[in-house]
């Protein structure tokens, strides 16, 4: 079922503050960067740091854990999930397989078939307006 930790998302207010103290001050490796956020590679996880309208507190109901999946088992567990009752919080708008819900205590989580890889190159397919930037 679950694989291990796919990745972390955290609200930010601002991309460029963010990307200095998160790469320069704690070491994460930089992936992308675009108007909205930024991806970092904090050694085999990896960080979704996104700008919340309103900053942090106020983008507070985006931030969650994702935590991986096989595809192959990705619909029996979101099956399993639903039959357990649990909320889900958001839909999926992005590529690949995910599903977002609440744990019995309101903990934001996803199910996610993919990795950082993966984003990355569907990033390439993102609106050429939105100027992302990959780094090496």
């Amino acid at each position: 079922m679950i694989t291990g930790v796919n990745h972390v998302t955290l609200c930010i207010s601002d991309t460029d503050r963010s990307l200095d103290f998160y790469s320069r001050v704690l070491g994460c490796r930089p992936a992308a960067k675009w108007s909205g956020g930024v991806y970092l590679s904090a050694g085999e996880t990896w960080l979704a740091l996104v700008k919340c309208d309103g900053g942090p507190d106020a983008g507070r109901d985006y931030a969650h854990l994702a935590l991986s999946c096989p595809e192959p088992e990705f619909d029996s567990l979101i099956a399993a999930i639903r039959a357990e009752g649990c909320a889900e919080w958001s839909e999926n708008n992005s590529e690949g397989a995910w599903f977002y819900f609440c744990d019995p205590d309101g903990n934001r989580l996803e199910i996610h078939v993919g990795d950082l890889q993966s984003r990355l190159a569907a990033m390439a397919q993102w609106d050429p307006a939105e100027k992302f930037r990959l780094f090496d």
